[in-house]
Parts: structure tokens; sequence; C-alpha cells
């Protein structure tokens, strides 16, 4: 008897923080085939090379986690690359995938999605029931163009395109970049360059009153795999042809003060927190109902505090580090090695 054939997977986007995480999660589940590509071998923008690639290598399953991703910063700067860029990359996989009839596509969007003031918890049927947050919109408007597009051709043409909905997400392989990358990870960066160059105050965009939700990578990955399992007929019973979608969160929000606070302690900042006025807070509170997911069974599994932990040692893995100045947050015999952070608001 033939044994069956291994799922042949595409990972869009594998190298990055989202996709690299579900390339880890299904090599360690196995009874797959992972096709991966990278920029360079296949630009997602391109139609015509994401026809010839569809057409040539048979996938099953696509997982879209490719996009277009940064902070408030990042886009402010580039609002056009954001919503063009990602509505490229959408279009085109989407479209193929269902030429090319893969049997299951699973699209990752944004938590930004949803309107700028949503009651909160923010729920599925929110989408589009008031004005997004101007600081992100045009990401937005891509990601909820990714959504409907999956919803019109299950509609039309009866694939089996899903959509999740994560929180604010970080972990390893994060962009770390001080200025374009989200505020976690740009916050590792700051208080790591701080020490590095002794200095005595780190200063934070907004007035740290913001709330927000955060979830590690590899729970997310999980979540994406958990949703794929699922039966088509027990996820109807959760979603409608036009609210298709399903959050993924943890559950917990923090004040970004509390999170610098965090993310200082982990690094073993001593200095002073500022926090610029001046600057955008974003969104004032984004926590996502993720009632629907967990209600299939799945559950987070890492704390923020270990998360952060992780996160904070795949950065310092990658830089280097002055040893005069830098001292990883601990114990010693049961006692703190450093003096806590000061917060000025």
């Amino acid at each position: 008897m033939s044994k069956p054939a291994e799922e042949r997977i595409f990972v869009a986007g594998h190298r990055g923080m989202v996709g690299s995480a579900l390339t880890r999660a299904l090599r360690q589940r196995g009874r797959c085939q992972l096709i991966l590509r990278s920029h360079d071998e296949l630009d997602l923008g391109d139609a015509a090379q994401v026809d010839a690639f569809f057409a040539e290598n048979a996938i099953d399953t696509v997982y879209l986690a490719a996009a277009r991703v940064g902070g408030i910063h990042a886009n402010n700067s580039y609002p056009a690359e954001f919503i063009r860029t990602n509505l490229q990359i959408e279009t085109n996989v989407i479209h193929h995938a269902w030429h090319h009839r893969v049997k299951r596509l699973l699209f990752l969007g944004s938590s930004c999605i949803y309107p700028r003031n949503a009651p909160q918890p923010m729920r599925e049927e929110y989408l589009m029931n008031g004005a997004l947050e101007p600081t992100n919109e045009p990401y937005a408007v891509a990601k909820i163009a990714g959504i409907k597009l999956c919803e019109s051709y299950n509609r039309q043409y009866g694939t089996d395109f899903r959509s999740i909905m994560p929180t604010n997400l970080y972990g390893p392989g994060d962009n770390f970049h001080a200025q374009d990358s989200h505020v976690l990870p740009a916050l590792i960066r700051r208080f790591h360059e701080a020490m590095q160059s002794n200095q005595p105050e780190v200063r934070v965009w907004g007035s740290g009153e913001a709330l927000r939700e955060f979830l590690y990578v590899d729970d997310m990955a999980q979540a994406c795999l958990w949703l794929m399992d699922q039966p088509r007929e027990i996820l109807d019973t959760l979603v409608s042809p036009q609210c298709s979608h399903i959050n993924a969160g943890s559950g917990e929000e923090i004040r970004i003060a509390s999170l610098a606070m965090q993310v200082a302690e982990v690094m073993g900042y001593e200095g002073h927190i500022v926090f610029d006025r001046s600057k955008p807070d974003g969104a004032p509170r984004k926590l996502l109902d993720s009632t629907r997911l967990r209600s299939l069974g799945w559950e987070p599994l890492i704390s923020l505090r270990e998360g952060l932990q992780r996160t904070a040692q795949d950065f310092l893995a990658s830089h280097p580090i002055n040893p005069l100045h830098y001292v990883f947050a601990g114990t010693r015999d049961g006692r703190q090695t450093r003096d806590m952070p000061r917060l000025r608001l």
C-alpha cells in the first residue's frame, strides 16, 4: 500500500517573524513538505512570478504571512508603500492560489483593521463600523482588503480561504529598528543602545497611557495551525460569509508606560524613562475579543515576562555587547543585581 502524499505547504514570508515561527511549528509537527522562497527567489508583488510559482509547485496549503509592516513612524513615513505593497502581495497570492486550485489558505491580518474607537474588547463584527486610526489607516485598509478578498473568493468560487487577526505580536526574528519597528522591539533596542552609550534617560513616543495587548509569536503560530486544522463545518458555526475572520490575542493588556518599565528591567537599564507627549500614541486601546478561537480549544502558553526575556535574548544574540556597560537583568544570591529604572511621565 503506497504512502499518502505529504501536504505541500507554502509559507509566504517565511523569513519574517511570523513566517519563521510558522515554519518552526510546521517542521516540529512534521507530516508536510514545506515550500519556501525568499524575496530574491520570488517577488510576491509580481503577478507573473506568483502565477509561475503556483503552476510549478502544486501547492496544497498557503500561509500568507508576507507583508510590509512597521510601527507608527514607519506607517506615517511610508503610507503609499504600506498600502500598495500589501495590496499587491494579497491580490497576487490569493488570486493565483485560487487559479491553481490550492485547497486551503490562511491570510494573516492585523488588529489595526478595527475602528480607532471601537468598543473594547474588539469583536470580529466591529470591522468597518467606524473610522480607522489615522496613523496606520493605509496599512489597515490593505489588511481589510485581504479579508474581503478571501471572503469574495469563498462566496464566488467555493474556496476555503480563512483569515486570522492577531493582536500585537513579538518574539524572535522581530524588526528591532529604533524608529520603524513596533513599540516592543523598538524599546528593546533603545534601552540596549542607551546602556551601550551610558545615556541617563530613554525617550519613548507618546504619553505612555495607551493600552496594548501582546502575543508571543510562537503562540500565534500555534493559533494558525489550530485554526487550519478545524473542519470547515466546525468553522462555519463561528463565522459568516460576510464576517469570516477570527481574532487571536492573549486577552491581557498593559499600559505602554508599564511595558517600558518591564522591558527596561529585562534589559538591565537603570536610567530614566521619559515620555514624549508631542509624539502620537496611536489608538488609545487595542484589546481583541478572542472568544471564537478559544472556543475551538486554543490557549496561549507564553507569558509576557517570559516572552520579553526570550525576545531580549534573541536580540542580544545578534548585537554586540560592551561588557563594561551591559548587565543583563537578574538576581544574585536572591538579591536584585541593579536598581529599578525610574519613570518620568
